[in-house]
Formats: structure tokens, sequence, C-alpha cells
């Protein structure tokens, strides 16, 4: 499912027009983006939570030539999904 195709559903869901969906949609990414700016953290109760994560350097490859090179420390966001989403996701009979 694209952006389009969720702001469609979204739509369908709450009867409201797709401007005002993708609307929702893009203040919605925009406050957990910020939050996670911020240092924080951002949970929605039974789908999971985003939460920055540090990422250590740490050495590789370079696919194309072979050589051994260094990947640069970085922060990353991770995704923790609740025990409904689970559930949801790992329900039998699909």
């Amino acid at each position: 499912m694209n952006k389009t195709e969720l702001v469609q559903s979204l739509a369908n869901a709450t009867e409201q027009s797709q401007a005002a969906a993708s609307r929702s949609l893009d203040a919605l990414i925009g406050i957990v983006t910020e939050e996670l700016a911020k240092g924080g953290e951002v949970v929605i109760p039974g789908f999971g939570s985003f939460k920055r994560a540090e990422r250590a350097e740490r050495s590789g490859r370079n696919p194309q030539t072979g050589e051994a090179i260094t990947i640069a420390a970085s922060t990353v966001v991770k995704f923790v999904p609740g025990a409904s989403l689970k559930a949801a996701v790992n329900a039998k009979g699909d």
C-alpha cells in the first residue's frame, strides 16, 4: 500500500474527503517526525512505538570492490509493534 492508497482507505474509514485525510496523515507524520527529532518517543497503544536508537560505527565491505570500509555511527528509528498489531498479523485463517 502506498501513500495514495492509504489516504483513500483513511478517507473511506473516517468518511472524510481525500484532501482532509491527506492533511491528517501529513500532520501525523510531521508530529511523529518532530518528536523523534527532539529525542522523544511516540507510543500508540495497541499499534506500537517509534523509538530512536544509536547505531555504533562498524566495519563493512564495498560490494563492488570488496574493499574494507568504515560505516559511520548514526541515529536510526526503530518501530516496535504492539501486542494487538502482532496478534492481527499472526492471526490464522488468512
